[in-house]
């Protein structure tokens, strides 16, 4: 199997990290977080990018790639820490592109690949858990109208969105529906999240809404599945800078008039970092080129097992920089402390590593670890 990136995927990647070196600077990060966690200019500029359409089918107005190349733009997305989330675009664009009608598509395909719209999944409930069903969200069918009642939380920018994709129970079946902003009923209260992105609480009081599937479970799986391939892709881009601001500083910090990098307890556990940030890498690969498995639960193993791993990487990379940086590793003014919160965060991001392992145990099969 070729695992080398072609050309086209190696010029993507080196298109975003420029993008990112010079248009998302720490100075005008701070600056976003201090105005919200969110900028619109931002979100245009990626558009500009051909990143919102990536991997929406051409014959529906997008760019027609794959699931590489959303990994690629994610790891570089990660280590430039883009608070804005772009992995809601690639989540809404398949809803949309799979799943709803001709209508709804011609209505909300082109503004949000051309980045005009921000359309983002508010699947979270209270007290799910991490689970995805049952849904408490319900809907309701009335002359022809659908409307829907219910909460959902920790919405990106949901606040701020221009459309919201809602889970709710039809006739006791999970559907999918599109709540357009503006409609009445709906109730958004913003926040910041700890790795200075934005956040909401959602309600919902018989608020209209227009059905994209009836076919809900399947579509928020689907979903749900991207959404982990994607925290998984932007903690390899996190882990990869983490380890690169972590050397440069072991290697201009001095103690005893000697750098700290040469005292082998140091390289020791940068060479820790490194191996369980290679496995990271490794298993991100593996999520997303499971994400068109067809089968089902060989898919959502894949995707549990890599989240797992991730979680285990990002937790132990994050802590290390932490320890081999002292106390700048947790100031505010330094750069490091906020990839050690944004690991911290994906950690818990589409469910923590506690999560992922049951998942992965239920599974076993009697004689996994038995030697045949």
């Amino acid at each position: 199997m070729d695992f080398n990136f072609s050309d086209d995927q190696l010029q993507l990647r080196e298109a975003v990290r420029k993008w990112v070196e010079k248009a998302y600077s720490f100075e005008r990060r701070k600056g976003i977080v201090a105005s919200g966690g969110f900028d619109r200019a931002v979100w245009q500029e990626l558009a500009e990018l051909g990143l919102m359409g990536l991997t929406v089918p051409e014959a529906q107005g997008g760019m027609g790639m794959g699931a590489i190349e959303a990994m690629v733009v994610l790891e570089e997305l990660g280590q430039g820490l883009v608070l804005e989330p772009y992995a809601q675009a690639l989540l809404a664009g398949d809803v949309l592109a799979q799943h709803a009608d001709a209508a709804l598509q011609q209505a909300w395909l082109a503004p949000l690949t051309s980045g005009e719209a921000l359309i983002v999944l508010a699947s979270q409930e209270r007290g799910a858990r991490y689970q995805l069903e049952p849904v408490g969200t319900q809907a309701e069918q009335s002359a022809g109208t659908y409307h829907i009642s219910g909460q959902k939380s920790l919405v990106p920018a949901g606040d701020l969105a221009d459309a919201w994709i809602v889970p709710a129970l039809l006739q006791g079946e999970t559907a999918l529906f599109l709540v357009e902003k503006g409609a009445s009923g709906v109730q958004a209260d913003g926040y910041l999240t700890q790795d200075g992105s934005r956040a909401a609480e959602m309600r919902f009081a018989k608020t209209p809404a227009k059905l994209i599937t009836t076919n809900g479970s399947a579509a928020l799986q689907q979903a749900a599945y991207i959404g982990i391939a994607s925290v998984c892709a932007s903690g390899v881009g996190v882990m990869d800078k983490t380890l690169l601001l972590t050397a440069d500083y072991l290697n201009q910090r001095k103690q005893f008039g000697v750098v700290i990098a040469n005292f082998q307890a140091l390289r020791h556990r940068m060479a820790d970092m490194k191996m369980q940030l290679e496995l990271g890498r490794s298993m991100s690969y593996y999520a997303w080129l499971k994400l068109d498995e067809p089968e089902a639960v060989e898919r959502k193993l894949a995707l549990s097992r890599a989240k797992y791993q991730l979680g285990q990487s990002m937790r132990f990379v994050g802590q290390q920089a932490v320890q081999l940086h002292g106390g700048i590793g947790v100031t505010d003014e330094y750069i490091g402390s906020h990839y050690f919160k944004t690991l911290t965060q994906l950690e818990i991001s589409w469910g923590d590593s506690l999560h992922h392992l049951g998942i992965i145990s239920d599974n076993m099969q009697e004689t996994a670890g038995v030697a045949a």
